[in-house]
């Protein structure tokens, strides 16, 4: 039956649970904070469309397998349109090594890893125009949501509703199901709160600010050859990559530890911020030589947090008839490009859910389960990423350089990391698998645990850690080098 649904907000999650319900004949209705996008082509709509209440608007958005095929299945219409704005896809083949690219013979699932390149402006313009297409789905912008309007029924809170203001009045919007893609500022905890329903929350600190630059190649320019994929890396003080973008456009990200003080506030400065990007290896051909012009400075972001609140902790829902996707419920580290990836995928359990049964406590239970099944696992492996980010760097800061593991368990996570480093750039089933992970199409790691892989990492630990190391591409100098070709003064080593 057609219910009616208020979705609160129009982010990519908000608007892609709006096209796939409306095409269900479900009748939605998006409140949204900002104003619709404006009546011009994407590259304007980049640097004109304000998208205030969305934090990573005009950061870079990498659009991995996992999103890139959900889209495919469920909205072909979006996908034409996305080419048609300029988007770009890069398959299998362009992700591998050039060491494998010579004697690759495609396989069984290949076809599934790809990605989308475009900015996140345009992924949200095309979607917004094909949202506001649709007969059954009504958006208004410019309107603040308030309150969550809610029933005590046989001593269950059910939510029936929202309050929003817009131009000075008050409205309220009665709905069957009310879903929160308000993102992670999201105000539904702090109300539930206040009614007596506390949400639970995991909440974990990446300890690091990252800051991007937008750029577009000049007239007659194209863009590097990413033979080595060094335009991305981690040197324990500072992450960074490049992220290509369509017609020409691309952003570089620097990713700096919160307390590294002088390299927080000098990354901050345009010519600093281009400086540190000439003086790594795999960035410098997109900035050398006259090759790209700025369109914006840098522009920082904070406040990054791995977040689960869980709203139907041990199977028993906070509110029925409510529920919450995306950032407003799960978050992981923007910098491994999970997010609306994730986002979309919490989406289709959504509205999987929603179709599988009109009952509220089991949607409300089933929504929970498969979001346990299918996120957490993502969400772990983000959260242990940013854990031993935290702890290099903390190694770094007391050191000045990497020290010798000080235990078994240690040396054997170093030496796996580097063991698959190495292979993946010379075996393709090696390649193949941690393509499969990083893209969200397998549980993270789950390659890990095919013996052909196994074999081929336990050769590669074999011939001990230098060799294998000796495959990374230079990333860039050593924290230390950094400060002095800067000319600031690092932070003194810790204890």
């Amino acid at each position: 039956m057609a219910e009616r649904i208020a979705i609160v907000g129009s982010g990519i999650c908000g608007m892609s649970a709006a096209l796939t319900l409306a095409a269900r004949g479900h009748h939605v209705t998006l409140i949204e904070r900002d104003t619709a996008p404006p009546e011009v082509d994407a590259d304007e709509a980049f640097f004109s469309w304000q998208r205030n209440g969305a934090a990573q608007f005009r950061h870079p958005h990498a659009f991995l397998g996992l999103l890139s095929n959900l889209i495919a299945r469920n909205h072909p219409e979006l996908l034409s349109e996305l080419y048609a704005a300029g988007a770009r896809r890069v398959d299998f083949l362009d992700m591998l090594p050039a060491e494998l690219r010579g004697d690759y013979r495609p396989d069984k699932g290949d076809d599934s890893v790809w990605m989308l390149m475009c900015r996140r402006a345009t992924m949200e313009m095309v979607m917004r125009r094909l949202v506001m297409a649709q007969a059954n789905v009504r958006i208004v912008n410019r309107a603040r949501v308030i309150a969550i309007a809610t029933q005590s029924r046989e001593g269950a809170c059910f939510a029936t509703g929202v309050r929003f203001i817009k131009d000075g009045a008050e409205h309220a919007l009665n709905a069957d199901v009310v879903v929160d893609a308000s993102g992670r500022r999201s105000p539904f905890p702090k109300w539930f709160a206040n009614i007596g329903l506390p949400v639970a929350e995991e909440k974990s600190d990446a300890q690091i600010v990252y800051y991007t630059r937008h750029y577009r190649l000049k007239p007659g320019r194209h863009e590097p050859v990413r033979e080595d994929r060094s335009d991305a890396g981690d040197l324990g003080y500072l992450k960074f990559g490049v992220f290509p973008g369509e017609s020409g456009h691309f952003a570089i990200i620097l990713c700096v530890p919160v307390v590294e003080a002088a390299l927080k506030r000098a990354v901050r400065d345009p010519q600093i911020f281009d400086r540190i990007c000439l003086s790594l290896p795999g960035l410098r051909p997109w900035l050398a030589d006259d090759q790209a012009e700025p369109t914006t400075k840098p522009f920082g972001i904070g406040d990054i947090h791995a977040v689960w609140r869980d709203y139907a902790p041990n199977g028993d829902p906070v509110a029925l008839n409510f529920f919450a996707i995306g950032d407003a419920s799960i978050r992981t580290n923007p910098l491994y490009g999970r997010g609306c990836s994730m986002g979309m995928l919490h989406t289709n359990l959504l509205v999987d859910a929603l179709a599988r049964s009109s009952d509220p406590v089991r949607r409300a239970r089933l929504f929970a389960a498969n979001t346990r099944r299918e996120l957490r696992p993502m969400f772990d492996a983000s959260v242990r990423q940013d854990k031993r980010s935290v702890g290099r760097f903390k190694e770094l800061m007391r050191t000045s350089k990497p020290q010798r593991p000080k235990s078994l368990r240690q040396w054997l996570s170093l030496a796996l990391e580097d063991a698959v480093g190495a292979a993946a750039r010379e075996h393709l089933h090696v390649a193949r698998g941690a393509l499969r992970s990083f893209h969200l199409l397998e549980p993270p790691g789950a390659f890990l645990s095919r013996w052909d892989v196994r074999l081929t990492l336990l050769r590669y630990l074999l011939r001990g850690r230098t060799r294998n190391a000796a495959k990374r591409p230079r990333r860039g100098p050593e924290r230390l080098e950094m400060h002095r070709s800067l000319d600031l003064a690092p932070n003194p080593p810790t204890n």
